[in-house]
């Protein structure tokens, strides 16, 4: 009878997170497949049956390999900067003589994070504007500079000045969460490297990297997936300009949706990133159990 009850209860709990995925999360994935299938408006019950046609469309339009270059820089410099940095940088905060000061530093290089993107895209726009922005000024009037750049309207810059900011905000989290992984490794270990005579550098690369794969992992899975679903700063920042210099998936799919009110060819960009991000989770899963086993 307690093990009924059990279940009962266990149900109980069960059903509301469950409810919520299958209306929230399933569904729509599911009408969104269907929906890439057909061409159609919005506001509009018709459809016509296309098949493929929307993804073809996608991977023959002109200007798609860029977008996807877009996204894949953000991606390698998203993961050099907020997996390799930031794990550089809690293994310093992790050194005695700055465990004094660890404090004051998770704090400060935390709160971008703690800010919503809408605001960090507007102050970064304020500051890179051309003729205004702080930016600017400073390399005219401390360092001389001529002719500074156009930030956010020159074809070359505007993509990374997108990422550095991506990273800005997002680095003091992917540290926080290589800080905790590298407290996890027991102090004994260190204590041994160092009457061995390791030098940081040494204990760095033979003792943190290696004992701190898992959190580099899940810092490389979020990063890289966040990457292909970028969309606010770009957006805010550029709209995907100048000339689509800045253009990803996400912006394509907003401009496919609202712009040019094709909604199944919007569909079908939405199913290339849900495909792209389910292809990089499955692979961090693997690696992830690869781990266990060989521990094991």
């Amino acid at each position: 009878m307690s093990i009924y009850k059990n279940k009962k209860i266990i149900v109980l709990f069960l059903a509301p997170v469950t409810i919520g995925l299958l209306v929230f999360v399933y569904y729509p994935l599911i009408q969104t497949i269907i929906g890439s299938l057909y061409k159609w408006v919005s506001y509009s019950p018709d459809r016509k049956w296309v098949g493929i046609a929307n993804y073809l469309a996608i991977f023959q339009k002109k200007g798609f390999l860029r977008i996807l270059f877009n996204n894949t820089i953000y991606a390698i410099l998203s993961v050099v900067c907020q997996v390799g940095l930031a794990m550089v940088m809690a293994a310093c905060l992790e050194e005695i003589f700055m465990r004094k000061f660890q404090k004051f530093f998770r704090t400060v290089l935390f709160i971008p994070s703690l800010i919503s993107m809408s605001v960090i895209g507007l102050l970064w726009k304020c500051i890179f504007n051309p003729n205004t922005g702080p930016l600017n000024q400073l390399l005219v009037q401390v360092f001389h500079v001529q002719n500074p750049p156009s930030w956010l309207g020159d074809a070359g810059l505007a993509i990374f000045c997108c990422i550095f900011i991506s990273q800005w905000q997002n680095i003091g989290y992917c540290m926080l969460l290589d800080l905790i992984g590298i407290q996890k490794i027991p102090q004994e270990i260190h204590d041994a490297a160092l009457i061995d005579g390791a030098s940081p550098v040494k204990k760095f690369w033979y003792i943190t990297l290696p004992m701190s794969k898992e959190s580099m992992l899940v810092t490389a899975l979020i990063t890289t997936i966040g990457s292909y679903k970028i969309f606010t700063e770009i957006q805010i920042l550029t709209g995907g300009g100048p000339g689509r210099a800045t253009e990803v998936l996400a912006t394509a799919m907003y401009r496919a949706a609202f712009n040019n009110d094709e909604m199944g060819v919007a569909s079908a960009y939405a199913v290339v990133i849900f495909v792209i991000t389910l292809v990089l989770s499955l692979i961090q899963m693997k690696l992830s159990r690869t781990g266990e086993e060989a521990e094991q």
